[in-house]
């Protein structure tokens, strides 16, 4: 698919700091693309300079082959869903999903648009409803319904998920991708949560202080991190000696493994339980603690057990000293 958005170079400094630094990616039309990062990497203001929020300092925002940086928002067929949605309380759904479509000139059948939006975010038959009436879910999907009836070209969202519990959270996410890919439009979203990120992106750009760390599928940031930074980002890292390896394949035993794993002697420290799982942290006699995913069926270890901890070199995540 050809790209519908490219930053070169693009860069937003203030006296003070240095928010945004020579970020350069590529956005396929069609994709869910996420800005990925802890608070204060630069995503939302990265965010906020595709959507003319923000002027970049230096570089180029590419919106379908036009530079667009001297755009003002309203010029630019780009539409943002806000962290708190922004609705008009004094609207009904159908009310704050016509809004912007009444303020174009020319557009026709504003009302028959706009119920036809509100089918797709499964709002049918609470048109009339006031947000104050709906749930967080609810009004969630009243601020998506008033950016698709615009047909953007990039429907930006800026944590689109935080103010939500973290069970509706998943409920919501996995209709926010089906919706995605019914609808056709390319989403970029901003989000701090990993979770999130992987289970819906097509794509992910990793920020830290400003630049970008990494970018790929979800599969390859999380399998062949490219640094210190993005393995431990995204999820929980073993380091031991200079290897790091995840707890999902980290080992046990009360004996000891195999020849050809790696392994060193310690103590179980704390067996937590997780759900699905138990995570058991031991102490090794490097000093160092690992932590290990044991299946229910094998959680018998106990606080002050002898144990190897063990795993596979195919399994290890090294970086060079630049990189971590």
């Amino acid at each position: 698919m050809p790209n519908i958005l490219e930053l070169r170079g693009v860069a937003k400094h203030y006296p003070t700091h240095r928010a945004v630094d020579d970020v350069s990616l590529e956005v396929e039309q069609g994709a869910l693309f996420a800005l990925l990062g802890p608070s204060g990497c630069g995503k939302t203001t990265t965010l906020r300079m595709v959507a003319g929020f923000e002027q970049p300092t230096a570089g180029d925002v590419v919106l379908n082959g036009v530079r667009i940086n001297d755009l003002r928002p309203y010029q630019r067929n780009v539409t943002t869903v806000f962290q708190n949605y922004a609705l008009f309380p004094h609207l009904t759904v159908q009310g704050n999903v016509e809004f912007g479509l009444r303020r174009r000139k020319g557009e026709r059948d504003v009302a028959g648009r706009a119920r036809k939006v509100i089918e797709l975010v499964q709002l049918a038959g609470k048109e009339s409803r006031m947000p104050a009436a709906l749930s967080g879910g609810e009004r969630q999907r009243v601020a998506l319904a008033r950016s698709l009836v615009l047909e953007p070209d990039i429907l930006l969202l800026d944590e689109p998920l935080s103010a939500l519990d973290p069970n509706l959270r998943k409920q919501v996410r996995a209709e926010l991708k089906a919706l995605q890919r019914r609808v056709g439009i390319t989403f970029l979203i901003v989000t701090h949560d990993q979770e999130e990120a992987l289970s819906m992106s097509d794509r992910i750009a990793v920020m830290h202080r400003g630049r970008l760390e990494q970018v790929g599928t979800p599969e390859d940031i999380y399998l062949r991190p490219r640094t210190r930074f993005v393995a431990e980002f995204l999820g929980a890292m073993n380091w031991i000696g200079e290897a790091g390896v995840r707890p999902e394949n980290t080992r046990l035993s009360r004996t000891a493994p195999n020849h050809g794993s790696r392994w060193r002697a310690g103590r179980v420290e704390t067996a937590t339980f997780m759900g699905a799982c138990f995570h058991v942290a031991a102490r090794l006699e490097t000093g160092e603690t690992a932590v290990a995913e044991v299946a229910l069926a094998e959680s018998s270890y106990r606080p002050g057990e002898a144990v190897h901890v063990w795993w596979s070199p195919g399994d290890e995540l090294a970086f060079p000293a630049e990189a971590r």
